[in-house]
């Protein structure tokens, strides 16, 4: 990864490539990635992609710069320094949920959601990105299952781990990891397992423990997305839905929540979730962190949470990168 200047846009960018010696295989798989990147970039919370050159040797793809890196190495960085408030937890929380209610919108599966493919700019706002691009980055963080590609196996939902299914639901559970992730500050999920172990252990029903200190509504979101049936679990929609009571103005101008699309959605869907007030035995009794600062409104959270009942696109482990089928 590099980082240049798109001269055409006046603006600073990130460069990434393949390596020189990478086969044609590998080559049009990242080039098929940056695809992917094109059809979702028009969400703010997903790292846009700015263009790509593909008649280079190899080629490029340009992306905005998110300056302060990507998500797993920030909150890292954290440990020394002053954490992060649980206000600021859940921001981040919000800003990733955001990005993956886009993309269940348009029915693209990410297959590889985690820390390390979030990325942060200089004014701390994570959006969604990468896509599988990182993955010589952070190897160790994948694990080789008989003759498939590398996986995630640490972040990666029962029902994939066991028969390779990936959906919109699998990327919620993996959204709960990353909420594990952003509450320890980047420790490895099942740290002292071994993969395989892990493999086992969570096709047998083994789950990550939830954080004592965690934001008690980020408690509540992580319990819902490590359900065990996929259709239990809350839908990216209706988890950005929990988050109602953090919305600031700034989110609600440029995020894709509160597009007409989305708003659209949730006025006409008759498979929507049924709301009440605050006092909701999901997430809890109005339990929300002193440190968070929000002019008036009211909250609506969730009482019962149902399945959209949506066809979602399938893939499988089939090849070493991520598939969009």
């Amino acid at each position: 990864v590099y980082e240049g200047f798109l001269k055409t846009k006046n603006t600073p960018c990130a460069i990434k490539t393949v390596h020189e010696d990478a086969s044609i295989y590998d080559t049009n798989i990242f080039l098929c990635e940056a695809s992917v990147m094109k059809s979702v970039s028009a969400a703010y919370h997903i790292v846009h992609l700015l263009g790509v050159v593909s008649t280079a040797k190899p080629p490029l793809v340009l992306m905005e710069l998110m300056s302060l890196g990507d998500l797993k190495t920030y909150l890292r960085s954290r440990r020394e320094a002053k954490p992060p408030s649980n206000a600021s937890m859940i921001r981040m929380s919000l800003q990733i949920g955001d990005g993956m209610t886009f993309m269940e919108a348009k029915k693209f599966v990410h297959r590889d959601l985690a820390a390390r493919n979030c990325m942060v700019n200089q004014d701390d706002i994570v959006k969604v990105g990468d896509f599988g691009m990182t993955r010589d980055v952070y190897e160790t963080d994948y694990y080789r299952k008989n003759n498939t590609g590398l996986l995630p196996i640490r972040w990666m939902a029962p029902e994939s781990l066991k028969d390779g299914i990936f959906t919109s639901q699998s990327d919620v559970w993996s959204f709960g990891v990353v909420l594990w992730e952003i509450v320890t500050l980047a420790e490895q999920p099942y740290q002292g397992s071994s993969n395989e172990q892990v493999l086992h252990d969570v096709i047998a029903g083994r789950k990550l423990n939830v954080p004592k200190h965690s934001p008690e509504v980020l408690k509540n979101i992580m319990i819902s997305c490590w359900r065990r049936k996929p259709s239990h679990r809350m839908t990216f929609m209706q988890i950005l839905h929990s988050l109602e009571y953090y919305h600031d103005e700034d989110f609600k101008k440029i995020s894709y929540y509160y597009s007409q699309e989305a708003t659209n959605f949730r006025k006409t869907s008759s498979d929507y979730v049924e709301m009440r007030s605050v006092e909701d035995p999901l997430l809890g009794i109005d339990q929300r962190p002193a440190d968070y600062q929000k002019p008036g409104g009211v909250s609506l959270l969730l009482s019962k949470v149902r399945s959209l009942g949506k066809t979602e696109r399938l893939s499988r482990i089939d090849e070493s990168g991520p598939s969009y089928d």
